[in-house]
């Protein structure tokens, strides 16, 4: 019964009522029926489903036994990458983001949504696409943010050579199989690894993750 009715709950998400709708508000963001509709299958997730899921994750990670997980927006990296960290210092005041186990960087490629994960424990960058494409670029862009970062902030200087940038292979993570989930994969990458888990979900799993995010977000809580 109780998954009848979050299932006949997510079928109202989709289709009863108007696009312009409010269905959730929280982390300064506010998600309409419109937006929740791009978790329809094959569906292109946008800006708000993305962020606010980030949000929830950063939530998740403030209980006990989970890493300290800090997420940038997704449009930090492209003000990034088209200025310096000059352009985006302000993102981080009254943060430091070095006292944070995991930072993700959830990355809009124009078309294409990727991430970028820093271990500060470890201190690896890594690079997700399920598309498998490279981003050595993007991984060296933001360990030079990290530098500036930690120099201004912190008045420490970080040691470059003491870091690992990796871009994950085609064989390491799962890979998506059609021209739309590339978000979700995103969404799950974020998830498992913000739980320390192994990556172990397969496209298979896609419609699934579609549904269940539209529940966590209309609840504001991860199952």
């Amino acid at each position: 019964p109780l998954f009848q009715a979050m299932e006949s709950e997510i079928s109202a998400a989709f289709d009863s009522g108007e696009p312009e709708d409010v269905l959730s508000r929280a982390f300064k963001l506010t998600v309409t029926r419109e937006d929740i509709c791009t978790l329809q299958p094959l569906g292109w997730l946008n800006d708000r489903i993305m962020n606010f899921y980030m949000g929830l994750l950063v939530e998740r990670s403030k209980k006990e036994g989970y890493p300290a997980v800090y997420a940038f927006n997704t449009f930090f990296y492209s003000k990034l990458s088209s200025t310096s960290h000059k352009g985006v210092k302000k993102w981080t005041k009254g943060v430091d983001i070095f006292e944070h186990d995991v930072i993700l960087v959830p990355i809009h490629l124009r078309i294409h949504w990727t991430l970028l994960v820093v271990d500060l424990r470890e201190k690896t960058i890594k690079y997700f696409d399920s598309l498998g494409q490279k981003g050595d670029h993007i991984c060296k862009t933001v360990l030079k943010y990290l530098e500036e970062e930690s120099k201004e902030k912190r008045n420490i200087e970080l040691t470059a050579s003491e870091w690992t940038l990796h871009s994950m292979g085609t064989e390491e993570i799962p890979q998506q199989n059609n021209g739309s989930d590339c978000g979700v994969f995103v969404c799950k990458f974020a998830d498992f690894i913000s739980r320390d888990k192994p990556i172990i979900f397969t496209p298979e799993h896609m419609p699934y993750f579609r549904r269940k995010m539209v529940w966590e977000i209309i609840h504001q809580q991860l199952l």
